[in-house]
C-alpha cells in the first residue's frame, strides 16, 4: 500500500500546486497525510482528487470552511468512489446556480454602475435594487 503513496513534491507537481499549499490544506483539515519513520509526509493517491476539488472550489469563490464540510461527508474508511463525489457535487448544485445567477446579474447591470460612477445606495441596481436597504434603518447596512 505504501508504494502507491506520493511525496509532497510528487503530489504538488501532479496537482499543480506548491508544496506550501499542501501544507496549508493539511493545516486547514482539507487533506491528510501519514508520517514515515523519518517524519516525512506521504499522501494517498486519492488526495489528488481532493486537491483538484479544493482548487476548483477556490476558483469558484467557495469558502474553505464549506469545502472542509463537504470533504468531511466523504467516507473516511475507504477511497471515495465516483458515486461519493457525485453525491457531494449534487449538494452544491443550488449554491452554484445561485452564484451563476448573481454573476449574470452583475454582468448585465455593471455598465450602469460604471456609467454613473456613484454606486448610489438608493438607485444602484447591483448593491441596493429597489432601495431595500432603507428598510434596515440608518447607517451602513452592508458593513
Amino acid at each position: 500500500m505504501h508504494e502507491l503513496e506520493l511525496t509532497p513534491g510528487d503530489l504538488a507537481q501532479r496537482a499543480g500546486v506548491a508544496v506550501s499549499a499542501l501544507h496549508f490544506y493539511e493545516r486547514e483539515g482539507l487533506i491528510s497525510s501519514r508520517r514515515t519513520a523519518g517524519n516525512q509526509r506521504r499522501y494517498t493517491r486519492e488526495t489528488l482528487r481532493r486537491v483538484a476539488f479544493i482548487r476548483m472550489s477556490q476558483r469558484l469563490g467557495i469558502p474553505l470552511a464549506r469545502v472542509r464540510d463537504a470533504l468531511a461527508t466523504l467516507p473516511a474508511d475507504r477511497t471515495p468512489t465516483s458515486k461519493d463525489w457525485a453525491r457531494l457535487s449534487a449538494g452544491w448544485r443550488q449554491d452554484l446556480d445561485d452564484r451563476i445567477m448573481h454573476l449574470q446579474h452583475l454582468r448585465d447591470n455593471l455598465s450602469e454602475c460604471i456609467g454613473c460612477g456613484c454606486l448610489s445606495l438608493k438607485s444602484c441596481a447591483l448593491t441596493n435594487p429597489g432601495d431595500v436597504l432603507a428598510e434596515k434603518g440608518p447607517g451602513a447596512a452592508r458593513l
